[in-house]
């Protein structure tokens, strides 16, 4: 019998998940080689010898943890030369992500965390076999379930910070507020259907990598690369930078390709939208992920101690001091036609005008802006103007009348060469198709 114990916590855009799971017995296979490779049967294990092992030593605690058998895949719907496909890359190192398992192994807390967009966040499209596909779960709690069933009695705090229709640059902005405050040991990266194959999406993802990489706690990171049904993925730039820090790299995106090219699925099957994986390519998703963590699992006892990070960065370190600043960090010189607002429960201390001419005005210090809006459906919003010391920079639309939903975006509006003291004015465009304009924002680096 297994008694699940939840804890919900919301803090700013991310959702904390605390769990705490008890098994009277443990007991499941274990995969083989770590990192790649094909699976094999591990022993069972009775809950008298896992009770035996739990001495309360040093010496017990390590038996405990060899004694433990990863927990046994849920889903079968990945052969082997898929699973290939999706973990193709030798240059992954994995002794970052088997510290943490060893961690878990031996009793301490441990804190995981993922970051990306509305795949992350949990967003499943409707599938045309969804109705065969037995547990509807979307890859996040899948991925988390792996951890607490192959280590039944750890503690472990689960962070989502999946925020739907957001990229890796507001990403590299908040991850600190996030997900780096909390101490992660363990973050797991997905933007790639959300970020697009550019020069500009490479450079805010690698600060992105970089910056956890470089945080307090020293977290392992994994790269899961997701894409749509119609092909669209940034897996190529994201992949330069899983490789030139050799990190662990997942590819969903990889799987389903050869599944569509030969006819394994149809697209409607794996998504209902194009865009957001079905209830089926959620579990394909977790089945990879449940499936790479079982083998580094498997040889976890062969890995060292990790080394400190001190890769170079794969492009330039533009964001790595990146913050969003709001109503709780900065006083407007001029609120204008502003008033402070919680028009978007994911960012609650921003500003809004829904009559005049704005004119919102800031002083603050940074080398890069950029603005975080609300852009919303309801058609009252409008094109606003963004003036950086007097001089107009960039014209933001905030009307998305027809689209799928209201939807936090994020612009960079203003880049110069040296950090510096400037006036930021928000003020309503001439011609402007709506009077209403929330700001979120500011997103300096």
């Amino acid at each position: 019998m297994k008694i699940k114990e939840l804890k919900f916590i919301r803090t700013g855009a991310a959702l904390l998940l605390s769990s705490a799971l008890f098994l009277t017995a443990c007991g499941g296979t274990a995969s083989s080689t770590a990192g790649s490779g094909t699976e094999s049967a591990g022993a069972e294990v009775t809950e008298t010898e896992a009770t035996s092992a739990a001495a309360d030593t040093e010496e017990g605690q390590q038996e405990t943890a060899s004694t433990y058998v990863a927990a046994t895949c849920p889903t079968s719907y990945v052969s082997d030369d898929e699973y290939a496909l999706a973990t193709e890359w030798n240059s992954c190192d994995d002794t970052a992500l088997a510290a943490v398992m060893k961690k878990a192994a031996a009793g301490e807390p441990v804190t995981i965390a993922l970051i990306g967009g509305s795949i992350t966040q949990g967003t499943i499209s409707s599938g045309s076999i969804d109705s065969e596909v037995e547990t509807k779960e979307d890859y996040a709690d899948r991925f988390c379930d792996w951890w607490s069933e192959t280590f039944p009695d750890t503690e472990f705090t689960f962070i989502n910070a999946g925020i739907g229709g957001t990229d890796s640059y507001l990403g590299v902005h908040r991850v600190e507020e996030d997900v780096l405050q909390y101490s992660p040991d363990l973050v797991l990266v997905e933007f790639s259907v959300n970020d697009s194959d550019s020069t500009t999406y490479e450079k805010t993802y690698d600060n992105l990598v970089r910056k956890i990489l470089k945080s307090d706690s020293s977290p392992a990171v994994m790269l899961l690369f997701m894409g749509q049904t119609n092909g669209a993925t940034a897996q190529a730039k994201h992949l330069l930078v899983g490789f030139n820090y050799a990190l662990p790299m997942v590819s969903y995106y990889n799987v389903i390709k050869d599944m569509m090219d030969n006819g394994v699925y149809s697209a409607e099957e794996l998504s209902g939208d194009e865009v957001h994986p079905s209830s089926l390519g959620h579990a394909i998703t977790g089945e990879i992920l449940w499936k790479y963590l079982s083998n580094v699992y498997a040889g976890m006892d062969s890995y060292g101690d990790p080394e400190p990070f001190t890769a170079d960065p794969v492009t330039s370190e533009k964001y790595m001091d990146a913050q969003i600043l709001d109503s709780n960090d900065v006083t407007p010189d001029d609120l204008g036609t502003f008033a402070e607002s919680d028009a978007c429960y994911q960012y609650p201390n921003g500003w809004q005008t829904e009559e005049g001419d704005g004119g919102i005005t800031f002083t603050a210090t940074f080398q890069n802006l950029g603005i975080l809006y609300y852009a919303m459906t309801n058609g009252l919003s409008g094109q606003f103007d963004i003036y950086v010391d007097g001089e107009a920079v960039y014209k933001i639309d905030a009307d998305f009348s027809g689209g799928w939903g209201n939807a936090i975006e994020a612009k960079e509006v203003y880049s110069s060469d040296a950090a510096a003291e400037h006036t930021v004015e928000i003020r309503k465009a001439d011609g402007s198709t709506g009077d209403v304009f929330t700001l979120l924002g500011l997103m300096v680096s």
